[in-house]
């Protein structure tokens, strides 16, 4: 493998400000025209997961004991099905049931283990009359007329709630169509260089040379003698690399504001720290950045070592010897 010339970025910080303001136009560029698609695509998708809700409970008539055992991951939708929409910390408030139980079927999507028999019930039955009582009357119009919800009235009440699920969880869709996107930017530049994808599955450091691979684990030392899986975004071996010869380990990193990238710049240099600590100073780790990332961010990770390329300049992947 080629040698990169020292400091691509870290050290160039008269470069930076510019950098700075294109990759901003970049990201904002793209959040544009791609993040309402993708907000809109997983809205759909919730709106079938709320509808699915509602034919559970008849249409939020019966939230009971069996109907949340046999569908613990509907907790979340129930959540933000009532006037207002509850907190998780809000409904354990109200219907005084143990934090485990419904942290366990947010995160889990399933019933505690050491809760059973009637305390569970006792528990799920409070979280259900918590649920009835306080279900939106303006969303789920049907409730407290003898005639059923029709199918309009049906998809207009997914459509709010699922609307309520995704503006919770809005930055996290963004960020995931966003990393697909860089990831997939990655890919086409290797590809049109005569790179390879392998398998997931393949050992990082038994890939041919001219692979490469996204969402590898690599393991790493964890204390003295324990050994830990970290998650690389894209690893690439180069054409010219030699038996034994480490590949390319590539973060993609996207961020909509500068205030969160500083409160997670320590990630990348906790990850850089692991892989020196096991395979050496010259292990390669670099960071591929689009959106918002201030003098901040950058000082901090050239203090660390790490280098990094800006999507709007990708050719400068080849400066890593790739």
């Amino acid at each position: 493998m080629k040698t990169p010339r020292k400091g691509v970025n870290l050290n160039n910080p008269a470069r930076w400000k510019q950098d700075i303001v294109d990759s901003v136009d970049m990201y904002n560029s793209w959040f544009m025209k791609f993040a309402p698609k993708a907000y809109r695509d997983t809205r759909a998708q919730v709106a079938k997961d709320v509808e699915a809700t509602l034919l559970a409970t008849n249409n939020l008539r019966d939230v009971s004991v069996t109907i949340l055992k046999a569908n613990p991951a509907i907790l979340p939708t129930l959540r933000m099905a009532t006037c207002p929409p509850l907190a998780v910390d809000r409904l354990i408030g109200l219907s005084g049931v143990p934090d485990s139980l419904v942290d366990c079927m947010e995160k889990t999507k399933k019933l505690p283990l050491r809760l059973l028999g009637r305390p569970l019930d006792a528990a799920l039955r409070k979280v259900g009359a918590v649920i009835e009582k306080m279900a939106d009357p303006d969303i789920f119009v049907w409730l407290g007329r003898e005639t059923s919800a029709t199918e309009a009235e049906l998809h207009r009440a997914a459509t709010i709630v699922a609307d309520r699920l995704c503006g919770s969880i809005a930055n996290p869709i963004i960020r995931n169509a966003q990393e697909k996107r860089q990831l997939s930017a990655i890919e086409n530049w290797l590809i049109a260089r005569g790179y390879h994808p392998i398998a997931v599955s393949t050992r990082f450091d038994v890939m041919p040379p001219g692979t490469f691979g996204f969402r590898m684990n690599v393991p790493v030392k964890h204390g003295r003698i324990k050994r830990i899986n970290i998650p690389i975004d894209a690893v690439v071996m180069a054409k010219s690399a030699r038996p034994g010869t480490l590949p390319l380990f590539i973060e993609a990193k996207s961020a909509g504001d500068f205030t969160n990238v500083n409160k997670r710049r320590k990630e990348e240099a906790v990850k850089m720290s692991q892989l020196r600590r096991t395979y050496g100073n010259d292990i390669m780790y670099i960071l591929f950045l689009c959106g918002y990332f201030d003098s901040g961010y950058l000082g901090y990770e050239a203090a660390e070592g790490i280098d990094w390329v800006w999507e709007h300049r990708i050719d400068e992947l080849s400066a890593f010897g790739i």
